[in-house]
């Protein structure tokens, strides 16, 4: 069994750093506290940032962004080279042409969304009062292939729903994520969602919090893990080559790194978890089919 290493940015003593980790997780728990006691979810996303601005003052919260890379200036100077001539590119440009290529009926998936698709995924996920559950971008889609008779994509297949969305999702670049959680029920969902984002699970019984929580920016082995915040402002993502990965997708290979059983993509499950994830990030601009490892 590998053993699970946690190094911060910097070298410290095994001393100093096991003190660091402690009060860190001392930290996340007294956070979690905070949002169990009748938080609000905005009462929630102001209580991450001020705990990732106290942990490192220096970091500008608009960085959470670029994920792990905000730690690592080396990284990003890649990330920027990369990001030049990404060689991702015919991946997108396939998802262009999905996007545009009319349906049997004539129409596409423009004329289901507001402006044309333009500045509407940072409105997803969003509670629908009427269905009662979450509905996320690519359950929009669905519903706009199945509404002009088309057949629902399947989430986890990228060929299909990963292309499709690694262009749809651009078309919101920049654009601020805007998530609402209003009324009972949605406040419901939402609250399911941060369950399952602080809720431990699986052999090595860590949750998301464990990672990208207590231990955001700190070393897991050889990467640097990416706080909460700006997580979900930036998928799908290529990592390496055109190895795309949605976001749901990178929840099923976080739960299986931790040896849980993973749920499906477009359960109601990880569409909760992706209602609590999004909303956190209120206010951080998208940027959509970029550059991760």
């Amino acid at each position: 069994m590998k053993t699970t290493t946690f190094r911060g940015p910097q070298a410290k003593s095994p001393k100093a750093h096991g003190k660091k980790i402690l009060l860190a997780l001392v930290g996340v728990g007294l956070l979690f506290g905070a949002l169990n006691v009748s938080a609000s979810p905005e009462q929630d996303r102001q209580n991450l940032l001020d705990f990732f601005s106290s942990k490192y003052p220096d970091i500008k919260a608009g960085n959470y962004v670029y994920g792990a890379l905000a730690f690592d200036p080396d990284a990003m100077a890649q990330y920027n080279s990369i990001m030049d001539f990404p060689p991702f590119s015919s991946v997108v440009e396939q998802g262009k042409k999905m996007w545009e290529t009319p349906f049997k009926n004539g129409k596409t998936y423009a004329s289901c969304f507001p402006n044309g698709g333009k500045n509407v995924a940072g409105n997803y996920p969003y509670f629908d009062d009427k269905a009662g559950k979450v509905v996320t971008f690519e359950m929009a889609i669905n519903a706009c292939r199945t509404a002009n008779g088309e057949d629902a994509y399947k989430y986890n297949d990228m060929k299909t729903m990963g292309t499709l969305t690694s262009y749809a999702r651009t078309l919101s670049d920049g654009m601020p994520m805007n998530i609402k959680v209003q009324g009972p029920a949605a406040t419901a969902a939402y609250e399911a969602g941060k369950s399952q984002f602080y809720s431990r699970r699986g052999q090595l019984n860590f949750s998301c919090a464990s990672c990208h929580v207590a231990n955001a920016g700190n070393h897991l082995r050889s990467e640097v893990l990416s706080p909460a915040v700006g997580q979900s402002t930036h998928w799908p993502v290529f990592r390496g080559g055109e190895n795309l990965v949605t976001l749901q997708e990178r929840y099923v290979g976080c739960n299986k790194q931790v040896r849980a059983v993973p749920f499906a993509p477009g359960s109601v499950e990880y569409n909760d978890l992706e209602y609590f994830h999004s909303y956190i990030s209120n206010g951080l601009p998208l940027k959509a089919s970029v550059f991760r490892k």
